[in-house]
C-alpha cells in the first residue's frame, strides 16, 4: 500500500516555517505497514493544487494533504478539494457545534467565518478535529482517497492518532514492515561499510539495508516487509545477533529511542552515579543532550560554560599558570577544568572540553579543529585530542558524540554497584 504525502503553503516554499507535519505522518503510516513513496510541498494555488491531485490519482493508494484549511481568503485548499471532486458545500451540525464549544469554552463568541469552516463536501467523511476547529475530510475519487487536514501540527497530529489511523486500519489489508536500528558509535560510515560488507551482501532480499550517518556515528537501519509478521521478526533479530558479532565493538543500542543519552542515563541510574560537564567550545551542547532525556534530574548534577578565559579561573579554579604555560586549548587545561566541575558539582563523573571550533582562533594558537576532551571519574582523570576539521557545526557535534562516547565506555567498565 503506497501514499504520497503532500504540503501546501507559501510559507513552507520561502522557508518560512519548517514542514514537520510530514515526517510524522510518513513515520505513523510506516508503523501500519503504508509506505510513503513520495513527499511534496506545493504552494497556494487552485491550479497547482488541482494539477497535483490530478497526478496523483489512480498511481497511489492514499494521497495525504496537509495546509489551507484555516478560516482566511488565502486558506484555499478546501475550496479546491471541493471542486476537485465536483461537490459542493453543506453544513455539518456537529462540526459547527464543536466549534462554537471551543469558542465558548475560551469565552470568546465565534463569528460567522468560523462557524463556515463547519461548511464541507457533501460527499466528505469528517475527520474529527478535538484540537481545533478545521475538521479533516476524507474522500474518494477512482483507486485513491484523498485525506485533507489542517496544517497546525498539534491539529494534525490528533486527527492522524484518532481518526486517520484507525480508519485506514479498518479500510485496507496492509503488508507487515518490520523495522530495527543499530546505533554506532566511533567510526565513520565508509569503515562500518567495509566491516560488514559480506553481511550486508548475504541478507535476504525482502530486508534492506540503510546507513544513516552524522558526525561521529552511524545509524544501521534494517527494514523488513512481507505477509508474516513472525518470521520478519525472526529474520531481523539473527541478523542483528550475527551483526553484532562483526561491529559489536563500536554497538552502543538499538532503535530510534534507544540513543547514547538515553543509554548513559540508565547506566547512570543503575550505579547510582552522577554526572557534571564543564564545556568551552560544546558551549553547553553536551548538557543540553544529556538533559534531553526524562529524568536526566536523577543524574545530571549540573554545567557551567566556561567560554571565557577568566571564567575557566574563576569558577572552575583552572590555575592561571596552567593556562599561561599551555595555553586554553590544552589538555593540562581540559584536565582542570574537569576537576574543577567534578569538585564543584559533587559529581562521579565528570565531562570538560576546550578546543578551537573556528572559523578563526581565539585565545589559543592551537589548529583550528582542534579539541581535548577531559573525563574525570572517581578514580582519575584522563583526556583525549582530536581535531575534527571544519566546519564550526561539524566540529561541536563530532565533540559532542565523542565526549558521550567516552563516558559510556568507562561507565560500562564498572561493574553494577
Amino acid at each position: 500500500m503506497k501514499a504520497t504525502i503532500v504540503t501546501i503553503g507559501d510559507e513552507i516554499l520561502i522557508g518560512q516555517i519548517v514542514d514537520t507535519n510530514s515526517g510524522y505522518i510518513a513515520k505513523a503510516l510506516d508503523k501500519i505497514g503504508v509506505q510513503t513513496t513520495e513527499m511534496l510541498s506545493i504552494s497556494d494555488d487552485k491550479n497547482h493544487i488541482l494539477d497535483t491531485f490530478a497526478s496523483l490519482q489512480d498511481k497511489v493508494d492514499l494521497v495525504i494533504i496537509t495546509g489551507g484549511l484555516g478560516p482566511t481568503k488565502d486558506d484555499i485548499t478546501k475550496k479546491t478539494f471541493c471542486d476537485y471532486f465536483e461537490d459542493v458545500f453543506v453544513r455539518n451540525q456537529e462540526v459547527e457545534d464543536h466549534i462554537v464549544a471551543l469558542f465558548t469554552k475560551l469565552n470568546f463568541i465565534p463569528t460567522q467565518i468560523n462557524k463556515d469552516q463547519a461548511l464541507l463536501p457533501s460527499k466528505a467523511l469528517v475527520l474529527k478535529n478535538n484540537y481545533g476547529t478545521a475538521a479533516g475530510m476524507w474522500m474518494k475519487k477512482g483507486k485513491t482517497v484523498f485525506v485533507s487536514m489542517p496544517g497546525v501540527p498539534y491539529e494534525m497530529k490528533g486527527i492522524v492518532n484518532e481518526e486517520l489511523i484507525p480508519k485506514i486500519i479498518s479500510e485496507y489489508k496492509r503488508p507487515y514492515i518490520v523495522h530495527k536500528t543499530i546505533l554506532t558509535y566511533g567510526q565513520g560510515e565508509s569503515m562500518v561499510a567495509e566491516r560488514i560488507e559480506n553481511w550486508e551482501n548475504n541478507l535476504p532480499e525482502y530486508i534492506k539495508l540503510a546507513y544513516l550517518p552524522s558526525p561521529g556515528r552511524v545509524r544501521l537501519r534494517l527494514t523488513a516487509r512481507g505477509e508474516n509478521e513472525e518470521v520478519l521478526q525472526k529474520a531481523i533479530q539473527e541478523n542483528i545477533q550475527s551483526l553484532t558479532t562483526i561491529i559489536g565493538d563500536i554497538i552502543v543500542g538499538f532503535d530510534e529511542d534507544e540513543t547514547i543519552e538515553v543509554i548513559i542515563g540508565r547506566l547512570l541510574r543503575q550505579q547510582g552515579k552522577t554526572i557534571a560537564t564543564a564545556e568551552s567550545c560544546t558551549g553547553g551542547k553536551i548538557a543540553q543532550v544529556l538533559t534531553s532525556v526524562a529524568g536526566a534530574s536523577n543524574y545530571f548534577r549540573g554545567s557551567v560554560v566556561s567560554y571565557a578565559t577568566d571564567t575557566k579561573i574563576s569558577v572552575l579554579g583552572v590555575s592561571a599558570q596552567t593556562i599561561e604555560k599551555y595555553t586554553v586549548v590544552s589538555a593540562a587545561v581540559a584536565s582542570e577544568m574537569a576537576l574543577g566541575i567534578q569538585k564543584l558539582m559533587k559529581a562521579d563523573y565528570a565531562i570538560a572540553t576546550t578546543g578551537n571550533a573556528g572559523p578563526s582562533k581565539g585565545d589559543a594558537d592551537a589548529e583550528v579543529g582542534t579539541v581535548f576532551i577531559a573525563l574525570a571519574t572517581p578514580e582519575a582523570v584522563f583526556v583525549s585530542e582530536f581535531n575534527f576539521g571544519q566546519p564550526r557545526d561539524k566540529v561541536i557535534d563530532r565533540t559532542t558524540n565523542k565526549a558521550l562516547e567516552i563516558l559510556q565506555k568507562e561507565i560500562l567498565k564498572n561493574p553494577l554497584n
